[in-house]
């Protein structure tokens, strides 16, 4: 995949949010760091308190559970709709043209529930990748293969 000058692309996962821009050309890019946000999402045994609960109907004896819900998770949709709210605003601000998201594929779909008509526009490419904690050349190197 080919990045242009001045594209904007977001490296994400779960918990962690990496804006960089390409300060090279679409031949050779050079991607510098923007910002970062990072976000504590312990794993769901650390947020949970209790198991899953327990319901009995007074009509034939019947006994159910509670599907137990998975704090982390939640976590993780909320903080991929709080992405594409950030990419919305920086969209309808002109702070970007074209954008590269890259992020796996939950985290990936969970932000496309979410994207702006503003964001969707300028978006130029996406990666289904965990790509946030791999070092910048080999960022620059797997989306440029893509």
């Amino acid at each position: 995949m080919q990045i242009d000058h001045d594209t904007v692309v977001l490296v994400a996962d779960g918990r962690k949010l990496l804006f960089f821009r390409n300060k090279g050309d679409s031949a050779f890019p050079q991607l510098e760091a923007e910002s970062v946000k990072v976000q504590d999402n312990p794993a769901d045994r650390d947020q949970a308190s209790d198991a899953a609960g327990r319901s009995s109907s007074p009509v034939g004896g019947r006994q159910g559970s509670f599907e137990q819900t998975n704090f982390h998770d939640l976590e993780e949709a909320r903080f991929a709709a709080e992405a594409a709210d950030i990419l919305k605003r920086r969209a309808l601000a002109h702070d970007y043209e074209k954008l590269i998201i890259v992020a796996p594929p939950t985290a990936l779909g969970e932000m496309r529930k979410h994207y702006h008509k503003e964001v969707s526009s300028r978006l130029v490419g996406e990666i289904a990748k965990d790509l946030a904690n791999h070092p910048l050349p080999e960022i620059e190197r797997i989306i440029a293969g893509s």
